[in-house]
């Protein structure tokens, strides 16, 4: 083992990774501390990770692999079986003229290249990987072993088929018998049970031209499971129409409904929407945790500073304050969160929505129905012959709406509500453009607020991480602004399914509409002249905002710059 570590040393030397001077001092260290001097150079900084993975190839005249950035076919994943791969923690990579291809971390391990040969009766062609891409390329394809027991579901609702009469399964008959069948109740409800402890906010089942495909989305991320076979795509979209309330033999159409399930003690709903596509009926499922909804603004990712601004703001008697963002940047939730601040038994709450998502306890949540013509502007109407103090709005979307929430906000009603608009400036254009009045938006808006969703380091494997300077350049940093920060970064863990994120918040841009920015809104100024009355204010970016929270070890580089690629510095 001596021997290869120095073997690899002197390789690492001869790249340039590091010098024979900081080997010999490092060596002394790692002696004393007993512990091996590549592993300690790699603790300490001295090299990364990477570096140790191309010096093993190089050892080996072998080409270094990026498994994160490969799409490797079921068929070639299936050379390899499970048990096999996780023993000797090898990955394939594809098969050709008798070859098989594979990725494994240490390219030093003879036996297991020769256990490799004998098992798969082929020669072996080597690929390197770091042992994290390794790792996290395991339970991408292999999965855990919970999930190898869903492949003997997959194998229980396949032989049922089998013995009814495969051949009439995908028929509107066929599939309404199979959808009572057991073993397929016990795979939609796995799959559902799987993504709520994955923690996925979304369950999409979309039917391809030769697969079924099951994705999960997990902190914001789409995520591929190991995906049901195609022959069970019909049975299990039947089921879940079946479960949802849709009309199971209507595929012309989409359809939309909801599931209520429980899954331990605790009762989850989830929004089914079904549309017809080219290949079938595909599927998507938000999962609701009523009970799972965080209702603190600490919680949320404001910082103590903003935490206290928005706070007054939201303690103010009258006025609009809207939150703006895209679909899936959290907006709903912190409308929630704001609700559940100022909820007292001395003010009234109204909100009306499309959905009610969660329900909130002294509030009083309407839901709007278009079938029955109870849009919002109707709804707004009816609520505020209810002498509400404060209203909130699911979304303003058109000119109707935001008429009657502007003139309730300047009759002493506080008014909550949504926008889509890319920055916080950008709501007063927005409303101008749907339709009101620039004097009335002007009086009214006391409170613009954009934001964005970052996932947060995994607790469990956080540690410090020194930023390339690609990500500094990104962040409009220098190596100076971090003497004083904790840039940290996860290494990837089974508690985070080796991606070092585990949960989000948010990142925000507030907009505190003065008499001076009331003037430019009325003068009708564009937006980036509003938009720089803003900063001179104080106003922070999206992107400062996240760099402040880069700088306190929160998030990392690369989730704050994918999040804010648009934001002007």
């Amino acid at each position: 083992m001596a021997e290869k570590d120095d073997y690899l040393l002197d390789l690492l030397v001869d790249l340039g990774f590091t010098s024979a001077e900081v080997v010999d001092k490092t060596r002394e260290e790692a002696v004393a501390a007993g512990v091996g001097v590549v592993d300690l150079l790699v603790a300490n900084k001295v090299i990364r990770p990477g570096d140790v993975t191309q010096a093993k190839a190089a050892q080996f005249g072998a080409e270094v692999v990026q498994l994160s950035g490969l799409k490797i076919d079921d068929d070639v994943i299936a050379i390899i079986p499970r048990e096999v791969a996780k023993k000797y923690r090898v990955i394939p990579l594809f098969k050709a003229e008798g070859k098989v291809a594979v990725a494994i971390a240490d390219p030093s391990d003879l036996n297991t290249l020769d256990s490799l040969h004998h098992l798969l009766n082929s020669d072996i062609e080597l690929r390197v990987a770091s042992e994290p891409d390794i790792e996290a390329a395991l339970t991408k394809y292999y999965g855990s072993e919970k999930k190898s027991m869903d492949a003997g579901i997959f194998k229980d609702v396949i032989q049922e088929l089998n013995e009814d009469n495969a051949e009439n399964a995908a028929s509107d008959v066929g599939v309404e018998l199979e959808a009572n069948d057991a073993p397929l109740i016990r795979l939609v409800n796995q799959i559902i049970v799987d993504a709520f402890k994955l923690r996925a906010s979304d369950i999409h089942l979309e039917p391809l031209a030769k697969r079924f495909r099951l994705r999960y989305r997990i902190d914001g991320v789409m995520q591929e499971m190991k995906s049901p076979p195609k022959r069970l795509q019909a049975p299990v979209i039947a089921r879940l129409k079946i479960q949802a309330g849709m009309v199971i033999s209507e595929h012309r159409v989409p359809q939309d409904g909801r599931i209520q399930t429980k899954i331990g003690t605790k009762l989850i709903d989830l929004r089914v929407s079904c549309l017809p596509t080219n290949h079938g009926e595909s599927i998507v499922m938000r999962i609701l945790d009523k009970e799972g909804l965080k209702l603190g603004l600490t919680e949320l990712g404001f910082l103590s500073d903003d935490r206290a601004l928005f706070e007054r703001l939201i303690a103010l008697p009258d006025g609009i304050l809207l939150v703006t963002g895209p679909t899936g940047s959290g907006k709903t939730t912190t409308l929630y969160s704001c609700l559940n601040f100022i909820n007292r038994p001395d003010r009234k709450i109204i909100t009306v929505e499309d959905p009610v998502e969660y329900v909130l306890a002294g509030i009083n949540q309407v839901q709007v129905n278009d079938i029955v013509g109870f849009n919002f502007a109707m709804a707004l109407r009816a609520i505020l012959r209810q002498a509400p103090n404060i209203v909130m709005i699911g979304e303003i979307r058109d000119m109707e709406t935001a008429s009657i929430a502007i003139n309730a906000s300047l009759t002493g009603h506080l008014v909550f509500s949504t926008l889509h608009t890319n920055d916080a400036p950008g709501a007063v254009t927005r409303l101008v453009d749907i339709g009101v009045k620039p004097f009335l938006v002007a009086s009214s808006t006391r409170c613009l607020m954009a934001q964005r969703l970052v996932r947060k380091i995994c607790k469990k494997c956080i540690a410090p991480y020194d930023p390339t300077d690609l990500e500094l350049s990104g962040l409009g940093l220098k190596r100076d602004d971090l003497k004083n920060a904790t840039v940290q970064k996860g290494r990837g863990c089974a508690n985070c399914n080796n991606t070092g994120h585990r949960g989000r918040m948010g990142i925000f841009e507030i907009f505190v509409v003065d008499d001076d920015a009331r003037k430019l809104i009325y003068d009708r100024v564009p937006t980036n002249v509003l938009r720089a009355r803003a900063r001179e204010m104080g106003m922070r970016t999206l992107r400062e905002d996240g760099i402040r929270k880069v700088l306190a070890g929160m998030t990392t580089p690369e989730e704050v710059i994918r999040a804010t690629v648009g934001d002007e510095a």
